[in-house]
């Protein structure tokens, strides 16, 4: 409904799309979208929302609320099968008092888990670290707050810090494809030349597969050559890097050095 916006209509009952492949008409709706994560057996569902750009104005944005939180009731009446979780989605674009009013109506429909959209999409992150501080503490403290497309590793910790226990975002395989991987010193542009003869390991405090196995200079070559294993390695370090680092943060809250490790981390890592 987001990224595909150029290529798709949305009206109250829901979402049609002409597919980028082929043209082909597709008509979701929440029922609809419901339906297809029911028979692929997700763990969570996400119901059909509007995610909004930014900018956008206050009555664009209580316009747009009204309409997921329409379909978020409808999304909770077809669910049938509870031992899947349906998550509800807030949204409010940037806006204070919508957001409260978002999360309020999310937590009072009785869903068994809640997700934070419409956040990351251009806004500064002051503005986002503004919305999760009006949002979360009204959330049950015994469900999972999930902030949907929030992905860099300084988010991680700025939002764990928050409540949020739960991320998604396609950042780590999209730089992986792209040539970028996120390591302790930050991002790396695996094309610059300055790796030609670089045979160090690309992140030496990284113990996943690559790092053990391969050196930068053989990551560029992958690169300069187009060799499609490039792209993969990187991907899986990317996922690999960001799924050991929320790991981490948790183990440090649990062992009580959030702060110390936190410290620990930015010692090193370069914000880009």
């Amino acid at each position: 409904v987001f990224s595909l916006a150029k290529l798709r209509k949305l009206d109250e009952e829901g979402v049609t799309f002409n597919s980028h492949f082929d043209g082909k008409e597709h008509r979701f709706t929440p029922e609809r979208v419901v339906e297809i994560q029911n028979v692929l057996g997700s763990d969570i569902i996400m119901p059909l929302d509007e995610c909004l750009p930014y900018p956008c104005d206050y009555e664009r944005a209580k316009k747009s609320l009204k309409i997921t939180h329409d379909w978020a009731k409808r999304s909770l009446a077809c669910h049938k099968n509870h031992t899947q979780w349906l998550f509800g989605i807030i949204q409010g674009g940037m806006f204070k008092d919508l957001r409260r009013e978002s999360a309020q109506f999310m937590v009072d429909a009785g869903f068994t888990g809640f997700s934070i959209g419409g956040l990351s999409v251009g806004e500064p992150k002051e503005l986002m670290h503004e919305m999760l501080d009006e949002v979360i503490p009204l959330l049950p403290e015994d469900s999972p707050r999930y902030l949907m497309g929030v992905g860099k590793p300084e988010d991680f910790f700025e939002c764990i810090k928050r409540g949020v226990d739960m991320f998604d975002c396609v950042l780590p395989t999209r730089m992986g494809r792209n040539g970028s991987i996120i390591t302790h010193r930050g991002k790396l542009n695996l094309r610059n030349a300055k790796y030609t003869k670089d045979f160090s390991s690309p992140d030496p405090f990284c113990d996943c597969y690559v790092c053990k196995n391969h050196s930068l200079a053989y990551l560029r070559h992958l690169f300069i050559t187009e060799e499609v294993l490039g792209p993969r390695l990187a991907s899986y370090h990317n996922l690999y890097f960001s799924l050991n680092l929320v790991r981490r943060i948790r183990k440090a809250i649990l062992d009580g050095f959030l702060t110390e490790f936190k410290k620990w981390f930015f010692d090193k890592y370069e914000i880009w």
